[in-house]
């Protein structure tokens, strides 16, 4: 079984270039704080250090960072699990969605000024989000909505933009159809639930006893409480799964789709047999930065049909609290780092 989201490698010579600046004992012309990973390991190994503030190349923008996302798969690259899947250098700087303001424009960049409220997924390739400062491209960058303080865009980008490229790029989920979303109050499941709606879909949603009140505000047409129902028992010919489960959950799932139907996975591949066996098809998810569908999801965040859940929100300097809490996949919402006071 092979890794269901497709990770570029990390490319941190920058980082390391900057340490090497600083122990030979030259001072940086401007520095930022940020989180660093100098080994992979638990959430203590992150540590708030200061380093060189990043430039942005001639098709980048410098973003002064605001408030900055924390995923369950920034634990994983912290930790190492994927560095199989990696040829990154140490040390790196976690964090893949950002909010802020442009502090600087790259020669090549039209569509943003300084000054613009922006907010980004700066792709799994790169990184650097947990700091002061951070560079995205015009691919991975949109204008924040209007409707959202800092905190609550940075909430926003890498799973919307994986519950979108789930559901309309991959399943291509459409009006009157019918999706199963395994983990419905978290992250990528609440944004599911409610691009779904949007999308004129009937949802069915899977969460634990607590969250049964969340799936029904954010829209959810069935409820199942997983802890005491099983969903094969109440989901029927549904046209599309949305898992980011794995294992047992996705083995259960192939019965309940009907054929034609579709399954996506965020966390392994469908097995082909079985996608055989039932008459369906299934991919797993290749999530990349998209501007165009952030603006999107933009639209629908300022014509308030989608809201953002966050459960938490802590200091740069303890984002080793936030992804010990991310990491245990339980997490209602987002937990969002504050990284800055507004201007």
């Amino acid at each position: 079984m092979r890794i269901a989201i497709r990770l570029p490698l990390i490319l941190a010579p920058t980082i390391s270039i900057v340490l090497s600046i600083i122990a030979a004992g030259q001072a940086p012309k401007s520095t930022m704080k940020a989180m660093v990973v100098h080994e992979y390991g638990e959430p203590e190994v992150l540590k708030y250090e200061d380093l060189p503030r990043p430039e942005p190349k001639e098709d980048q923008i410098l973003i002064r960072v605001i408030a900055a996302g924390v995923n369950p798969v920034d634990g994983l690259i912290r930790s190492g699990k994927f560095a199989q899947f990696f040829k990154s250098k140490l040390p790196l700087i976690p964090g893949y969605d950002i909010s802020g303001n442009v502090e600087k424009v790259g020669a090549k960049m039209t569509k943003f000024k300084v000054g613009d409220p922006v907010y980004a997924y700066i792709g799994l390739n790169e990184g650097g989000g947990y700091a002061q400062y951070a560079v995205a491209t015009e691919k991975e960058a949109a204008p924040k909505p209007t409707s959202l303080n800092y905190i609550e865009a940075a909430a926003v980008p890498v799973v919307a933009e994986t519950a979108w490229q789930a559901l309309i790029d991959t399943a291509k989920l459409s009006a009157g159809q019918t999706v199963l979303i395994h983990g419905g109050s978290g992250g990528v499941g609440t944004f599911a639930i409610q691009i779904a709606k949007a999308r004129g879909a009937k949802v069915i949603a899977t969460a634990s006893t607590p969250n049964q009140e969340l799936l029904k505000q954010l829209g959810t047409d069935v409820a199942i409480d997983y802890t005491k129902t099983k969903f094969e028992d109440i989901a029927k010919d549904v046209d599309v799964v949305l898992d980011s489960v794995g294992k047992d959950t996705l083995a259960r799932s192939y019965g309940v789709v009907k054929k034609g139907g579709f399954i996506v996975s965020l966390v392994a591949e469908p097995e082909q047999a079985e996608l055989d066996k039932h008459g369906i098809r299934g991919a797993p998810l290749n999530v990349e930065p998209n501007s165009d569908e952030l603006a999107e999801i933009s639209k629908l965040i300022d014509q308030k049909k989608i809201k953002v859940i966050i459960s938490q929100v802590l200091p740069l300097s303890d984002a080793a609290k936030a992804q010990a809490q991310a990491d245990t996949h339980h997490t209602r919402g987002k937990v969002v780092l504050k990284v800055a006071e507004e201007r």
